[in-house]
């Protein structure tokens, strides 16, 4: 036997004998508190189930918040850490929009520098959106002033329409029923043409004429009903804030992220720089709104319902399911569109996927796009159940990275199995304990599987 393999054969017998200790390690510990949780679920039913009610709607949000950093950290491969104030953006977005109903308008803080920021960065957006899509195709038709001055009206328009919605709350409902009109008439012309087509009854510009008035008709219906109904308002303040936590993302990408991605080539780098984001949004989210927990107006299902001894909201079913059908839409996106394909082939490599003609850069703002508004999502929803305050976002941004840890990082599937578990784990963890230990179990969940289980429960393949 050679010096080397001598050397060698030890420090291999030291390797194995570690690495079958820590599995031992692990499945006594997975054991155990199995066992307890099995024994405490004996003892007392009712009060299972409660813990269990308890922890799927925080699941919920941890899911949402785990599936979208799956998503932007499986394409870009780092740590964006402007994806917890995204969850705060949300939260705050909605309280800005309505805090006006509650309390006598007591909260009202409608500020015309926020709203011209927002306004800026949404026309930034759309003028970056408009020259990469319509740029190339129109340059043969129009010249490069009329091109422009075109682009330029057009994201000048869309901002200074953002500005009167922000700075008109009450009338949110009202400004917004166009823009549902239009969205809710191109989705029935899609709806339809789709059907056309399956049927075999028609395709092409026959197609799509014949298509237009009845989709046109319940647009408008749609429209009218938003705008005759105030009550929309507090839910047409969530989809902005989405829009616009989405916007701040995707403008942080092109317009910072780009560059330092191609000057530094250091996740290290980049995730400073996210952290700086993060501080400073939070920063100045404290001098507008103050420290102070704020609530948002109470949404619909608020109501308690009895299942077997144990109480459960229906707004909480309500995050539950949106969770759900977040997963569900995530997936089809990604397995089933030509864009999912984009985005996988360039978490597998970009560089590759430049060279066969995908835009990188657009896809990847895209991702960052959708990533926010999953991240703002989850921010409302937890806003909803508890008070907001500005430093919530950091404490949702490690909630959710923990969740993919468990999940397994990368996995989309890991990632919505993980930020149930991760809710689950906290409510039974402090069944004996002070609520206020719910995220020293988190921390130690952490520490326990970055110690056994470093790929998660479903590792990425």
């Amino acid at each position: 036997m050679s010096l080397a393999r001598l050397k060698a054969a030890p420090l291999g017998a030291l390797m194995r004998f570690r690495e079958h200790h820590s599995r031992a390690l692990a499945t006594v510990l997975t054991t155990a508190v199995l066992a307890y949780i099995l024994w405490k679920i004996f003892q007392s039913p009712s009060q299972a189930l409660q813990f269990a009610f308890n922890g799927l709607p925080v699941g919920a949000v941890y899911a949402l918040l785990a599936m979208g950093f799956t998503l932007v950290y499986s394409t870009v491969w780092f740590f964006d850490l402007y994806y917890g104030a995204a969850a705060a953006l949300g939260a705050y977005g909605v309280f800005y929009l309505r805090s006006q109903d509650f309390l006598g308008g007591r909260y009202d803080v409608t500020n015309h520098f926020v709203n011209i920021a927002f306004a800026l960065v949404v026309a930034g957006v759309v003028a970056w959106a408009l020259h990469v899509n319509f740029h190339s195709r129109l340059r043969t038709r129009l010249n490069q002033d009329a091109l422009v001055a075109l682009g330029g009206t057009l994201s000048a328009g869309v901002g200074v329409y953002m500005g009167l919605v922000l700075a008109n709350p009450k009338q949110l409902n009202a400004l917004l029923s166009p823009v549902i009109g239009v969205l809710v008439a191109a989705v029935a012309v899609w709806a339809l043409l789709r059907g056309l087509r399956r049927l075999s009854l028609g395709s092409g510009r026959a197609a799509l004429i014949g298509t237009i008035p009845p989709a046109a008709a319940v647009g408008a219906y749609c429209g009218f009903l938003v705008a005759t109904t105030p009550e929309f308002n507090l839910y047409l303040s969530w989809g902005v804030s989405c829009v616009l936590a989405g916007a701040v993302s995707l403008a942080l990408y092109r317009g910072l992220y780009v560059y330092m991605r191609l000057r530094a080539k250091s996740p290290l780098i980049m995730l400073v720089a996210s952290l700086g984001i993060l501080l400073a949004i939070t920063a100045i989210t404290t001098i507008i709104f103050r420290a102070a927990p704020r609530p948002l107006p109470e949404a619909f299902g608020s109501d308690v319902w009895t299942v077997a001894g144990a109480n459960i909201k229906g707004f909480n079913v309500f995050s539950i399911g949106v969770a759900l059908a977040g997963f569900v839409g995530l997936l089809l996106l990604l397995k089933r569109t030509a864009f999912g394909t984009a985005v996988r082939a360039i978490g597998d490599d970009e560089e590759v996927s430049k060279v066969v003609g995908i835009n990188t850069t657009v896809v990847i703002a895209v991702v960052f796009f959708i990533g926010a508004i999953f991240a703002a999502l989850a921010g409302i929803l937890s806003g909803h159940d508890t008070a907001i305050q500005p430093r919530m976002g950091l404490l949702l941004l490690l909630k959710g990275w923990i969740a993919s840890v468990i999940g397994g990082i990368g996995n989309l599937h890991g990632a919505i199995i993980g930020g149930f578990a991760l809710g689950m784990i906290e409510q039974f963890g402090i069944w004996d304990l002070a609520g206020e230990w719910k995220d020293v179990i988190s921390f130690v969940v952490l520490i326990i599987f970055l110690s056994f289980w470093p790929q998660g429960l479903l590792p990425r393949r």
